[in-house]
């Protein structure tokens, strides 16, 4: 029996040291590999943060509207790139487009000099937009047509199908022009809109040819058709054969009127980019068509009409009461009126 307790007493002194438990080991390299996972994955998330970033920057360079590099920083301003709505520009979408107004006044050579500067390639003037009532019945219409035609998106017979570079429209000083000066100011200031005023010096010759056109209205002298503008000479004998009979009680009130029309207008958008224009000017010295393309910033090439002039010749031929106007301008400021000539 005591032999029994030393041997198991021997055997507990010399037990072995058991085993690490081997789900300490794998815990302790599983937490390991975590780490390290997460180091890793933080330094890819990095590298690949930083190659997204590149990549979003790139789309963004790409998507970036077209700019002009060549064109001076102060006439940037004036240059645009308009996405239309209902159409594609496709190769044009880059090609730089100037937005303009022909401001001016009825029977003063106006659709005249907008058929010149429609038979350039690359100009499309689209005509009276704001004849019609409802679109400048207040400044909201006004801004609203005006965005729908710089944008490109007024489809009309001037709509080119070359690359545009210049857009604009006709509008008579008595569309709501005046009315609104000021919101229509800011407007063109706002939007880089050049003006281009287009003015008759002979207000005398302006009136009888508003008489002449305004009797067409009902007589329609052309087969009973009433045309403002016409394209042989057979119709503009025809038209010309009417003499109007001027009131010289009210001739002397209504051409100050407009003249005082006129120096308004100038004055009020004297702060917008503008050039001056005199229908005159222009039938004697081509060469002005050249500093309106120049303007406009556009090609220069020679520009034609298919227009004929309804009034030719002195003016004692085209009114039916000659004497009876020369009596009454006869020492006043418009005088010169009865003389001033020129040929077409």
């Amino acid at each position: 029996m005591a032999d029994d307790l030393c041997l198991f007493a021997k055997d507990s002194l010399n037990l072995k040291p058991q085993k690490k438990n081997p789900l300490v080991l794998r815990m302790v390299v599983l937490i390991f590999a975590m780490v390290c996972g997460v180091y890793i994955c933080s330094v890819c998330l990095k590298q690949i943060g930083g190659k997204t970033t590149e990549r979003l920057l790139n789309v963004q360079v790409l998507e970036r509207p077209c700019d002009a590099t060549n064109i001076e920083p102060s006439e940037k301003p004036y240059v645009h790139f308009p996405k239309p709505k209902t159409f594609s520009r496709d190769e044009c979408a880059c090609n730089p487009v100037r937005y303009f107004a022909i401001l001016s006044t009825q029977r003063s050579g106006s659709g005249w000099f907008e058929t010149l500067l429609n038979s350039h390639i690359n100009i499309s003037s689209n005509g009276e937009i704001f004849s019609v009532k409802v679109r400048r019945s207040n400044m909201s219409t006004i801004v609203e047509t005006l965005d729908k035609l710089y944008n490109l998106d007024w489809l009309t017979s001037a709509s080119k199908n070359e690359c545009t570079a210049a857009v604009g429209l006709k509008w008579m000083l008595n569309q709501g022009l005046i009315q609104h000066h000021k919101e229509i100011i800011e407007y063109f200031n706002a939007k880089g809109v050049s003006a281009i005023f287009l003015f008759r010096r002979n207000l005398l010759r302006r009136m009888v040819s508003i008489l002449a056109n305004s009797y067409d209205q009902n007589a329609k002298l052309l087969n009973g058709t009433h045309k403002s503008h016409v394209h042989s000479p057979h119709e503009a004998a025809i038209l010309a054969s009417y003499k109007p009979t001027l009131n010289t009680t009210l001739l002397i009130p209504n051409l100050k009127q407009v003249d005082d029309l006129v120096t308004k207008s100038l004055e009020y958008f004297k702060s917008t980019r503008h050039i001056i224009l005199y229908y005159e000017d222009i039938i004697k010295n081509r060469t002005k068509l050249v500093d309106v393309q120049d303007f406009l910033r556009v090609p220069q090439r020679d520009l034609n009409s298919r227009q004929v002039k309804i009034h030719k010749g002195s003016l004692s031929s085209q009114v039916d009461n000659w004497e009876d106007i020369k009596k009454t301008l006869k020492g006043t400021h418009y005088e010169s009126f009865l003389y001033e000539d020129y040929k077409l």
